[in-house]
């Protein structure tokens, strides 16, 4: 009965969906690091490592801190080539008088051989792909030159499956905008995914048995 028990989990862990792996940069949430507000030595109220100055415009700067990116990608590229080549060869001869040899028979017999190589090769490549879309991303890292580091991700939770949209990049503070958004454009070294992990999505991956088969077969 244990057994049974224990292939029966197997077969439901097999069958559960699980989460697509991802390139975006880790950890994906990061808490706020603990700041002192405690005064400093020299007896200062003012703390320039925790300070916010009243006026100033929320935006992102510390770990933890959240920022909005606005996904606005569009790229288009195509190519075209075409490639002809040709090769002709042509050889004759033939065999002179024998005298005193054998095969005299075959005085005056002309030889002639003809090859002809032709190659005629074309390709199109053509690709366009346009994602837009918002994400709120988390700041999980402070570069020594104020860049931050972003990463987030936004799970949704479908009937077929879930879908997961990630985002992670380099955001300049001169980029972003009062209102603390960013657009993905000026996001340096940005990573875009957009994965599910249905069944549909599973029904278009080849099984583990077909990828032996296709890497050892040589044909």
């Amino acid at each position: 009965m244990r057994k049974l028990i224990a292939l029966l989990a197997l077969l439901a862990a097999g069958c559960a969906t699980t989460t697509p792996p991802t390139a975006v940069h880790q950890p994906m949430t990061a808490r706020p690091e603990p700041r002192n507000y405690a005064a400093p030595l020299t007896g200062a109220i003012y703390n320039v490592a925790s300070a916010r100055p009243l006026f100033e415009d929320r935006r992102a700067r510390f770990v933890g801190d959240t920022i909005t990116i606005s996904i606005a990608e569009k790229t288009a590229a195509s190519k075209n080539s075409e490639n002809k080549t040709s090769r002709t060869q042509s050889i004759a001869a033939s065999i002179p008088s024998v005298v005193g040899l054998p095969f005299k028979g075959l005085q005056g017999t002309n030889l002639a051989a003809t090859d002809t190589n032709n190659f005629d090769g074309k390709g199109q490549n053509t690709s366009a792909n346009d994602f837009t879309g918002t994400l709120t991303v988390t700041v999980i890292e402070v570069y020594p030159n104020g860049n931050l580091l972003v990463s987030g991700e936004k799970q949704i939770g479908l009937k077929e499956g879930e879908e997961f949209v990630r985002f992670s990049g380099v955001v300049n503070p001169n980029n972003i905008t009062s209102a603390n958004t960013v657009v993905s454009t000026q996001v340096a070294d940005a990573r875009i995914e957009y994965k599910a992990n249905g069944f549909l999505d599973s029904a278009q991956v080849m099984g583990w048995l077909g990828k032996f088969f296709l890497t050892f077969l040589p044909f």
